[in-house]
């Protein structure tokens, strides 16, 4: 089974080099044709193979029961925490590059005869880098490897955020890259301290085992500097408040399947490593410090993003503004601890990783149609593009933790857990944010989907136009305004007319998730026990 973990840093490496190498026209009249089919078609599949490959590896790591793989000295290995990570990254993968992927029709009649573009081929191969270091990442023992791992994909979605090109995207890509390479730079930093106060116990090591183990006699000073450098500077990559700032832009600037990797992968990777880092706190130090810090800032996550999706105009700006909010629940429940609450913070992020993804697609193929992404531009979806009404409602029910969705156990498990564990205010200002959460989110999804169908760009109606024309008497032209009438809606050639299955399975799965008692129910708790029980 060691082995096994080799093969999705393998397939992304492979997929990623055949999607990116260029392929030369064959002369004669018919030879380029079948080389340039070929090299579209391993372009556009790639991401959808390597996340297959993750999601498959991951089933077979969940369901092994025998001694934990391993490969190398505290290089790989895939505890119960770390199986279930790798499914969710491979989950979350395949719904958005799967449900993303542009529909044949389309591209028929703008790909080039040669086959995949520069831009397409540079453009799978990100994906496919962006998820080989997600996989190491969940799976590796040593918190140095996480942490490349974790650089590795701010360099990747740098360029994703960019890809589309214009100022909005350079200065999105900008902001990721100057607030990530700071909270990573961060973490770099008590990563080293951990390294440090190994080393002074006398066995220098960064094998997540090792440290949590409580066998070595690790300098509690040390271990408190690093771990509250450590968990900054990974929740800057989380997007907690208040180091949430490059999350907006970046989401709302990158293509839809991009968004969707980065709010369900991501953050929830990054998330991850917080995880790995309080487990090593909490055995050396206690779990207070890191408690404090994450409840600080999962309700300052909930204020901010509740705050500002109330106000919020553009609809991929607000399902970013929802993923704060999110981090933020996943951040009190891993600040109240225990059993039960850490089972609900990972089905908290199979939950939210499923419905975002599936969420910022949806979002991807209304610009196709729309030609915005302007709440107020948007109407009467319902009764116009009922395709794409129906995954939205439906994707924000499951958002908005509605039952039957996993999101409504785990957040009620959470506020449960944290009520029983003394913090009962904590617990009613977080149900008292969420309200407002919803409020927000089901204000703008109730615009854009009810209305007349004949008035799909409402927002335009008020617009007038200054006219000239000559006066009855003969004298000099007068203005006149007139009302503009309505810009005719986009051709979208099918743009935005994706494949439907991934889109369903991902919203089914949230659905019938948390009724599952065994094998998931075992799952979560092996996982949960992983991180120990304080």
């Amino acid at each position: 089974m060691g082995l096994l973990l080799l093969l999705p840093p393998v397939a992304a490496l492979l997929a990623g080099l055949a999607a990116a190498a260029p392929r030369p026209a064959v002369p004669g009249p018919a030879g380029p044709r079948p080389l340039a089919a070929l090299s579209a078609a391993t372009t556009r599949l790639s991401g959808v193979l390597v996340s297959a490959i993750l999601l498959a590896t991951g089933v077979a790591l969940l369901v092994h029961r025998g001694a934990v793989p391993t490969l190398g000295d505290d290089l790989l290995r895939a505890d119960a925490l770390s199986a279930l990570m790798l499914t969710v990254v491979g989950a979350v993968g395949l719904t958005a590059t799967w449900a993303g992927l542009e529909p044949r029709t389309s591209r028929a009649t703008s790909a080039p005869a040669s086959g995949a573009t520069r831009s397409e081929r540079r453009y799978a191969a990100l994906v496919c880098v962006f998820l080989g270091a997600m996989a190491i990442a969940v799976t590796t023992d040593n918190l140095g490897v996480l942490w490349v791992a974790v650089e590795a994909t701010t360099i990747a979605t740098a360029f994703l955020v960019g890809h589309r090109g214009g100022a909005r995207s350079l200065e999105a890509a900008w902001k990721y890259v100057v607030l990530g390479s700071v909270g990573i730079a961060i973490a770099l930093l008590g990563t080293v301290l951990l390294y440090a106060a190994s080393r002074s116990a006398g066995e220098p090591t960064l094998s997540w085992t090792r440290l949590v183990s409580g066998e070595l006699p690790l300098d509690p000073a040390l271990v408190k500097v690093a771990a509250g450098l450590a968990v900054l500077g990974f929740a800057t990559k989380a997007g907690l408040a208040p180091m949430h700032s490059w999350l907006p832009d970046a989401h709302s600037q990158a293509p839809a399947p991009v968004s969707g990797l980065m709010s369900g992968v991501l953050l929830a990777v990054a998330f991850y490593a917080i995880l790995r880092v309080r487990a090593i706190a909490a055995v050396v130090i206690g779990p207070g410090l890191v408690r404090g810090l994450l409840l600080t800032a999962g309700l300052g996550s909930l204020a901010v993003a509740g705050a500002l999706i109330l106000r919020q105009r553009d609809h991929k700006r607000m399902l970013a503004y929802s993923s704060i909010e999110h981090m933020g629940v996943l951040a009190v429940g891993a600040a109240v601890g225990g059993p039960v609450a850490l089972a609900a913070v990972l089905l908290h992020l199979i939950g939210h990783g499923l419905a975002k993804a599936s969420l910022f697609v949806v979002a991807g193929r209304m610009l196709a149609s729309e030609g915005t992404t302007t709440i107020a531009e948007v109407r009467g979806l319902l009764s116009r593009r009922a395709d794409l009404a129906a995954p939205l409602v439906v994707g924000m029910a499951a958002l908005l933790g509605f039952p039957p969705f996993a999101l409504f156990f785990s957040e009620v498990a959470i506020v449960l857990a944290g009520w029983r564990a003394g913090l009962g205010w904590a617990m009613a200002l977080v149900v008292a944010l969420l309200l407002v959460v919803v409020a927000g989110l089901v204000r703008a999804t109730a615009a854009m989907t009810l209305g007349p169908a004949d008035q799909p760009h409402a927002v335009h109606d008020e617009r007038t136009t200054a006219t000239t024309t000559s006066a009855p008497d003969g004298s000099a032209p007068v203005a006149v305004a007139t009302l503009a009438p309505p810009p005719a809606p986009p051709q979208a050639h099918g743009a935005d007319r994706g494949p439907v299955l991934p889109l369903f399975l991902a919203l089914g799965t949230t659905a019938v998730i948390g009724f599952v008692a065994t094998p998931v129910g075992d799952v979560l708790a092996r996982a949960a026990a992983v991180l120990g029980l304080s």
